[in-house]
C-alpha cells in the first residue's frame, strides 16, 4: 500500500498495550496517549521541508536548518484533542483547527456539527489527528473539507487503523499520507475496530 506507514515500534507498542487494556483508567490513558503521540511526531515530521538560515552563536556565525513550511494541526473532536496537544507542544509555531462529527448509528456515516480552520496556504503542511481509523468516514469527510480549503499536503495521524478504513481513505485520497501506530484486524458489525481500544474519546475523558 502506498502512502501508508505502520510504525510497529517496540516502545510505542508497549504504551499501546496499556491503552488497549480495559482496566486502564483515564489518567493513565491520557498519559500513555501523550507519550505515543510525541514518539510518533518524529515519523510524521521527518520529511518536512527545510531551508538554511545564518545565525550567530555566542562564538561565531553558523548556517543552520529551520522548517520551511507552515504547520497546521487539525483535530477531529473529541478524540483528537490529546494528539493535537502533543503535536503543538513539539511544534509551537503550528496553527490549530478543529472538526466535529458524530456518527449516525444506523448508517455509520459522519455528520458534521463543527468546522473551524486557520488560513491554509500553498506552503502549509496539514496534520489531521484522529486516533481511530475505522470506517474512514470521518477522515474522508475531513479530507474533503481540508482540500476545499486549499490544503495540498496532508498527513493523517492515527493510533490504530483498520484495513477497511485504510482502503476507504486510499480509494478517495490516494495522495494523502497515513501514519499509524498499529494496523488492527478488522471492523465488527457496528464499525468498531477489533481488537481496538474502545472509544478513544470516552476512554480519555471518562464519559460513557
Amino acid at each position: 500500500m502506498k502512502n501508508i506507514t505502520i510504525l510497529n515500534h517496540p516502545v510505542i507498542n508497549h504504551h499501546l498495550s496499556r491503552l488497549r487494556d480495559k482496566h486502564t483508567d483515564e489518567a493513565e490513558f491520557r498519559m500513555r496517549l501523550d507519550m505515543i503521540c510525541k514518539l510518533m511526531v518524529y515519523e510524521i515530521t521527518k520529511d518536512l521541508p527545510e531551508k538554511k538560515v545564518v545565525i550567530e552563536t555566542p562564538l561565531e556565525k553558523s548556517e543552520e536548518s529551520v522548517l520551511n513550511c507552515n504547520i497546521v494541526v487539525v483535530s477531529i473532536l473529541r478524540a483528537g484533542l490529546a494528539m493535537q496537544e502533543a503535536l503543538v507542544q513539539l511544534l509551537p509555531e503550528a496553527k490549530v483547527g478543529h472538526f466535529g462529527y458524530y456518527r449516525d448509528e444506523e448508517t455509520l456515516l459522519p455528520v458534521k456539527y463543527y468546522a473551524k480552520l486557520p488560513e491554509i496556504t500553498n506552503n502549509s503542511v496539514t496534520i489531521l489527528c484522529d486516533p481511530m481509523l475505522a470506517t474512514g468516514g470521518s477522515l474522508n469527510a475531513s479530507l474533503e473539507l481540508l482540500k476545499s480549503s486549499g490544503a495540498k499536503t496532508i498527513k493523517c495521524f492515527t493510533l490504530v487503523s483498520a484495513p477497511e478504513g485504510i482502503e476507504a481513505v486510499q480509494s478517495q485520497h490516494p495522495d494523502v499520507q497515513i501514519i499509524s501506530a498499529a494496523l488492527d484486524r478488522e471492523l465488527n458489525e457496528k464499525g468498531y475496530i477489533l481488537p481496538g481500544l474502545g472509544d478513544a474519546g470516552d476512554r480519555q475523558f471518562g464519559t460513557v
